[in-house]
């Protein structure tokens, strides 16, 4: 007999989960999909914000209690609450995923819950996670084994005992620890007390596999010193897990080389970029690459025209056939379009017979989505001289109509109309919506933009550095100012910023690879001279940078 068929047809299903050690990068595909189709989540407190990105908005997501809130009853271990509400959700039929920390394999409290569902005859599938004990030494670039071989043993030491501690201590296999932050020199002590060398080679690594990882290199008999001298301990967070590797395989020789992560260049970076979410994705997604952590604040918002007749003048053109071609020169122009489309119950194919062009990538994506493909995307520089560069001239024996339409915002540049009217085309320059500054960020954006808390901050147009002082402040001066252009950084100069970074061309993502070029430059200086490698926002000096003259 199956232990997981159902016993009766109303019943739901769980997945349980594993959602890694805390990278969202490291999520599997399979936990994804189940994540997708999720009537319920429940997840552990640490991992909720990892998972919940992946379900859907209308899912249900019961918090588990705390500690306090626990049943404390005679023989009810705290454990089985969490239990109950897995079983609530799965008898009313709904589809429930339990994502915990790591894999669910090996977490005991998660194997009470699965023998809940079997006794229950509840249908419940596992799908495996990243190990925390597996993927922080992975990040932390320190490796489990090589060439010759050698055992691995994992031990957990807020459980291990006196026999655990003897037998890992007895043999040399690398071993992989996990406990806390204060616990660590005691686990180290134990593992000498059980025969270890006080000098074996041991690293200590917190909040791995995100952007805030640190690890340090020291031996079992070293390793309180040097948490004391690097001022980890003694700390407030140290009930903070880490992971602990001890062995030769961990000597600091091999870590220096193979420590990816936290090598990049903008690792654990706060980097403001001051554009909405939707025009940032590629950027901050570029970003995210460099190790940073991309904070997007808007500070323009859309609006329609205040005069919409010329836009649905120039809408009901393209029905009609006045146009060769439309170009589209930002998300928002095929944004401000589409509604207009929407608005007559038109679609993609009002655009049969009309040459389509976009002033780039993103602006390309956004007409794809639409179920548009564009006929001319720049192959240079993204921007109306780089489109202006592949536009073919009018001519009149090829082209039967000699009308582009270009719907554009309210403060865009003449440049594109220009180059057209001089190509020969005749050009409906139509203003599609009009861009005004946006509302203030939260205050504690506000507070971390004046007080130092951003590392960089991205400057994309003159626009972004006047509305991003004027709704929030100017940038503190340990923040690196990085400019897409001398136009951008003649505008920050004249707000009394210091232009640390300028991009070699005006495109956003050549702006985030000079920010990384300066950081890997700034961290290969700091090594040289050894010195810590620190942000920029670790050091606070107590006047404000002013604009070289």
């Amino acid at each position: 007999m199956n232990p997981t068929a159902p016993n009766h047809p109303a019943a739901g299903q769980v997945t349980f989960i594993g959602a890694g050690p805390g990278d969202p990068g490291l999520l599997t595909l399979r936990a994804v999909e189940a994540l997708a189709r999720a009537d319920v989540l429940i997840a552990d407190p640490q991992v909720l914000d990892v998972v919940r990105a992946h379900a859907r908005a209308q899912v249900d997501t019961p918090q588990q209690p705390t500690a306090d809130e626990a049943s404390t009853t005679a023989g009810v271990p705290a454990l089985r609450d969490t239990t109950n509400l897995v079983m609530s959700a799965v008898r009313t039929g709904k589809r429930v995923v339990r994502a915990v920390s790591g894999d669910p394999g090996l977490d005991a409290h998660v194997a009470e819950e699965m023998l809940a569902c079997a006794a229950e005859g509840v249908v419940f599938e596992v799908v495996p996670g990243i190990a925390a004990a597996v993927g922080v030494p992975a990040y932390a670039g320190v490796p489990l084994r090589d060439a010759d071989g050698t055992d691995v043993r994992f031990i957990d030491a807020r459980s291990a005992d006196e026999r655990c501690w003897s037998e890992v201590g007895s043999s040399d296999a690398t071993t992989v620890v996990s406990t806390s932050l204060d616990s660590v020199a005691a686990a180290a002590a134990e593992l000498v007390s059980a025969g270890r060398k006080p000098d074996t080679p041991m690293t200590v690594t917190v909040a791995g596999t995100t952007t805030r990882q640190r690890t340090w290199n020291a031996t079992l008999g070293s390793v309180a010193q040097v948490l004391k001298a690097a001022k980890v301990l003694p700390s407030a967070d140290g009930g903070q897990p880490v992971i602990a590797v001890v062995g030769e395989r961990g000597a600091a020789a091999r870590r220096d080389q193979l420590s990816w992560f936290e090598n990049k260049p903008l690792f654990g970076w706060r980097v403001l970029v001051p554009r909405t979410k939707e025009q940032a994705a590629s950027l901050s997604d570029q970003l995210v690459e460099y190790g940073a952590v991309p904070h997007e604040v808007p500070t323009i918002a859309v609006e329609p025209p205040r005069t919409p007749q010329q836009m649905e003048r120039a809408v009901k053109g393209l029905v009609t056939g006045r146009y060769e071609w439309i170009a589209f020169t930002s998300v928002n122009a095929v944004k401000a379009v589409r509604e207009k489309f929407e608005e007559y119950g038109l679609d993609a194919r009002a655009f049969a017979g009309i040459k389509v062009a976009a002033v780039g990538e993103q602006t390309a994506k956004a007409l794809i989505a639409f179920g548009v493909k564009p006929d001319l995307v720049p192959s240079g520089e993204q921007s109306a001289a780089g489109l202006l560069e592949d536009w073919p001239p009018y001519d009149p024996v090829f082209d039967p109509i000699d009308r582009v339409f270009l719907p554009r915002a309210d403060i865009a540049t003449e440049t594109l109309v220009a180059g057209l009217i001089e190509l020969g085309w005749e050009v409906d320059d139509v203003t599609a919506y009009r861009t005004v500054r946006a509302s203030p960020p939260p205050q504690e954006t506000r507070e971390a933009i004046k007080g130092g808390g951003f590392d960089a901050v991205l400057f994309t147009s003159s626009s972004t550095v006047r509305n991003l002082v004027g709704i929030a402040g100017k940038p503190h001066n340990v923040t690196v100012i990085a400019c897409i252009g001398p136009a951008t950084a003649k505008t920050a100069e004249e707000h009394g910023l210091r232009v640390d970074v300028m991009s070699p061309e005006p495109s956003v993502h050549k702006l985030a690879e000079a920010l990384a070029e300066f950081g890997a430059a700034r961290r290969d200086a700091a090594l040289e001279a050894g010195d810590p490698v620190t942000r920029p926002s670790e050091r606070r000096p107590g006047s404000r940078r002013r604009a070289r003259s």
